[in-house]
């Protein structure tokens, strides 16, 4: 027999074959579904969605248009209907030839002087322009007119001046009777000169020892002992400096024996 009418043996045709279900379990189904689902049409509330039942219906004039609350300008008014004021008024007419002009008027006013403040008024100011910018400033604020050199106290020392170097004087005045009065009584000296050099080179020569102590350092400052020395070193520079400085910008020094 041919391949065609009988299938080929095959030893998976003699195993039993075990019954396959496709279908799911059933869901669970929890046993008050149904008394859930009648509360809750019992308790739903008509207007929570879909507002009030009865809402008045505006007027059929009342609607919201379109465009109606956008800003509207003023009304345009025609003027041509409305006759100008001057128009209402009349010139008097022009005499006529056959008439005499009126004799013998008299006016205060003073025709001179009225024509030259008109003159003032029309002249135009003198200006400058701008080469680059091309802008018209007033010449006379500019600064390059020299009006204030012109003036009576040009040149002279303002007041406040002379009252700041009197203030300044009187000071010094103070300063130099208080000294004297302190020496006169014993409490306070001057330093020599020589004094004032030697007390300047044994701060140099401190600052200078010190300078090189710092050199010395570590580059690497990891430990707190490290860092307080340099603290202190730097601290203690700084200090010299500022006395150096002093004894450099004053040449008398007082001391006070107090």
């Amino acid at each position: 027999m041919s391949n065609a009418v009988n299938p080929p043996e095959s030893v998976y045709n003699h195993l039993e074959m075990e019954e396959v279900h496709s279908g799911k379990p059933p869901r669970y189904t929890s046993k008050f579904r149904t008394t859930v689902l009648r509360e809750e049409k019992q308790n739903k509330c008509a207007m929570r969605t879909m507002g009030p039942a009865n809402v008045e219906v505006p007027a059929p004039d009342k609607y919201l248009l379109k465009h109606s609350k956008e800003p509207k300008l003023p009304e345009k008014k025609d003027f041509s209907a409305v006759a100008p004021k001057t128009s209402t008024l009349r010139r008097p007419p022009v005499p006529l030839r056959t008439e005499k002009p009126l004799m013998g008027l008299q006016t205060r006013r003073d025709f001179v002087k009225t024509a030259h403040e008109d003159i003032l008024q029309k002249t135009p100011q003198p200006i400058y322009a701008d080469t680059k910018r091309g802008d018209k400033h007033l010449l006379e604020n500019s600064g390059l007119v020299p009006k204030y050199r012109k003036k009576k106290d040009y040149g002279e020392i303002p007041k406040y001046l002379h009252q700041r170097n009197e203030e300044t004087r009187r000071a010094q005045e103070d300063y130099d009777q208080y000294v004297k009065d302190q020496r006169r009584q014993g409490s306070m000296k001057q330093l020599s000169e020589a004094q004032r050099h030697a007390i300047l080179e044994g701060l140099r020569k401190n600052w200078d020892k010190l300078h090189t102590e710092y050199q010395s350092l570590s580059v690497v400052i990891d430990t707190l002992s490290k860092k307080a020395h340099k603290e202190r070193l730097e601290m203690t520079m700084k200090q010299l400096e500022a006395d150096i400085d002093l004894f450099e910008k004053f040449n008398t020094i007082y001391i006070s024996n107090n």
